[in-house]
């Protein structure tokens, strides 16, 4: 039986009579799949621990490194394998997509053991189809990483206990894509709309929000507004006035936070890493993730009142400008390009170390499914600019920029690209926007070194997974 934790005990000392009963003792706080899932407050602790198995999540790495808007930053020796994923030069044994992969595959296997073994429990019906759902967003999510970085992978679906169940083949990205789409439809069906205490856990609207998802990037525009339109049915989620508001801590339990990986500001617990890996050196924190000059670059409009737009300066460090605790950020804090990444930093707390800050990781928020629903108006048909334009005014007026001008099919899918671009930088969504988007915006963003593979291009899969998994020999 596959343990879930595991406990030694050691002897050292002498027994007689007293020896086959301590033998014959019962392991004390060591679960296994068998007495694990025995109660509702035991099943759902293994659902939590799906949850905690996010901390540290390097999706940084490709959705940053990878594109035009960072480089890795911090010390020039420090790990050299995120180089090579910026310059799409890693081999099968890079350090860095091994993490990820094994990272990802973690999560994997714990929702498979929940999604397995949670359904026979006899515990409160709504509660055990609440944790199953919770359980296939979390999947569905992993699984939706690993297909936009690798292409084909393994699809597990089930706990691993065989050599069956452990040495699974490659499956087909259309594959993948509709296994994620059927984990994400049985989630929408059981999860709620809201939770009074577990504030955090998976709602009906994050499905909502990743099904639409899925289905942008899969091209599929009228699912992708259906399912918007359900999600907006819920009446759950509206823009922040304050742009900069959302990146500091308590901005999880905001209308427009859809999920988020969250943390609690505790000496006892681990808090967001992103803080400690996007931090100044002179701060304690490593650099990296360094922003590009062409982000900044990005920012061409004006506000209506002729100043900057407000998303640079909240989301990035650059020199002269305001920085935490009465700080100006000095350029110098970046050897690499001159800038640092805000989003996952703030005010410090005197005593509380970098990596206890209690800032969210914001995974999904309402003005990214605004600019989906105009990217969907605006693909479906030529007719649909107008609509998009209403969306896409909603994001720019937040950071109180005129409306768009675009009025043809070709700018207006130009000046979504270009909103998605400066309202999502660094929340990890661009390296994976450029590759869905084609190859001619690929390689403008990426520039002449990027060589474009059909259908587009992939990292290859590790060679610690290649040597374990004879399936794929």
């Amino acid at each position: 039986m596959k343990k879930l934790i595991y406990i030694v005990v050691f002897a050292t000392i002498g027994c007689a009579t007293s020896c086959s009963d301590f033998l014959n003792e019962q392991l004390k706080g060591s679960y296994t799949s068998s007495n694990l899932y025995t109660t509702a407050a035991n099943a759902t602790e293994a659902v939590t621990g799906i949850y905690n198995s996010l901390y540290g999540n390097t999706l940084w790495v490709f959705g940053d490194v990878a594109s035009d808007d960072a480089v890795k930053g911090g010390n020039p020796g420090d790990q050299p394998d995120m180089v090579t994923i910026d310059d799409f030069s890693a081999t099968s044994d890079n350090g860095a997509l091994a993490t990820f992969w094994q990272a990802t595959y973690e999560t994997i296997s714990r929702a498979n053991n929940a999604i397995y073994y949670i359904p026979p429990m006899n515990i409160d019906v709504t509660l055990r189809s609440r944790l199953v759902g919770e359980a296939k967003y979390l999947r569905a999510l992993s699984y939706f990483n690993l297909v936009n970085i690798f292409g084909k992978v393994p699809l597990k679906l089930l706990p691993q206990l065989t050599s069956a169940t452990i040495n699974v083949p490659l499956s087909s990205v259309a594959t993948i894509y509709a296994q994620i789409e059927k984990d994400l439809t049985d989630a929408v069906a059981v999860l709620p709309a809201s939770y009074a205490t577990e504030k955090g856990r998976v709602t009906q609207g994050a499905a909502l929000g990743m099904l639409a998802k899925v289905d942008l990037y899969e091209q599929k525009y009228a699912d992708c507004l259906t399912n918007i339109q359900a999600l907006d049915n819920l009446h759950q989620y509206n823009l922040l006035t304050n742009y900069a508001n959302l990146f500091k801590a308590g901005s999880e339990d905001s209308t427009e936070v859809i999920f988020a990986i969250r943390y609690i500001q505790s000496t006892v617990s681990p808090g967001d890493i992103l803080s400690v890996e996007f931090s100044p050196l002179i701060e304690g924190g490593y650099a990296f993730d360094a922003p590009t000059q062409s982000f900044v670059d990005a920012f061409t409009d004006s506000t209506i009142m002729k100043t900057v737009d407000p998303r640079l300066d909240a989301s990035i460090g650059r020199d002269g400008m305001p920085w935490f605790n009465n700080m100006t950020f000095s350029a110098s804090w970046s050897e690499a390009t001159g800038y640092l990444v805000k989003k996952y930093d703030e005010t410090k707390i005197p005593g509380i170390p970098l990596d206890q800050s209690a800032i969210p990781s914001i995974y999904m928020r309402y003005a990214d499914i605004l600019l989906m629903k105009a990217e969907a108006l605006n693909e479906l048909n030529s007719n649909g600019v107008a609509s998009a334009a209403i969306e896409v005014n909603k994001v720019r007026a937040r950071a109180n920029l005129a409306p768009t001008t675009a009025v043809t099919q070709t700018d207006m899918r130009t000046a979504i690209m270009n909103e998605r671009h400066k309202e999502l930088g660094f929340e990890f969504h661009r390296f994976f926007d450029l590759m869905r988007w084609g190859q001619t915006v690929a390689q403008a963003a990426l520039g002449p070194n990027f060589k474009w593979t059909s259908p587009r291009f992939y990292y290859p899969i590790p060679q610690t997974e290649l040597d374990t998994n004879s399936a794929l020999k």
